[in-house]
């Protein structure tokens, strides 16, 4: 439970601090407000995928303890987490040139696929563990109010 929080803390600050880089970056180089750049992306995807998804993680690790499939919860954490970083990265990345006008080419979209693919694999690893988990807690509850 402590890995989910610190990891939703960390994503609220990033989410946070990426919106202020977004709103002063775009300022600094004259950018027309409200003009289309990946960059203001990058604030709404940490704070959703990375803090408010987390969040939810932990609450469904309270209730059904997820983590006692600790081989299923580790590499969901460490996909998520490397999908939603790299994902936000290349958000950042991209914006950030498209801001200074230069031409982005496709790596960028390339290497953001990769992170959607990470995202993905977390996700499906994720609802693996919480399947087991839902079970091994039906079973449970079934052994216990038989008479």
């Amino acid at each position: 439970m402590t890995k989910l929080l610190t990891a939703a803390f960390s994503y609220l600050i990033l989410g946070l601090a990426s919106g202020l880089f977004y709103r002063e970056f775009t300022k600094a180089n004259d950018f027309p407000e409200g003009g289309a750049t990946q960059l203001g992306l990058a604030h709404t995807h940490l704070l959703t995928l990375g803090f408010i998804v987390l969040l939810i993680a932990l609450v469904i690790e309270k209730v059904f303890g997820i983590s006692r499939s600790p081989k299923l919860f580790g590499w969901f954490f460490w996909l998520y987490n490397a999908g939603v970083v790299l994902t936000s990265a290349m958000l950042i990345w991209h914006g950030s040139l498209t801001v200074l006008g230069l031409d982005a080419g496709g790596m960028i979209a390339g290497i953001a696929g990769i992170g959607h693919i990470l995202l993905t694999a977390g996700l499906i690893v994720f609802f693996v563990a919480l399947r087991r988990a839902v079970k091994r807690d039906l079973a449970t509850t079934a052994v216990v109010t038989r008479p």
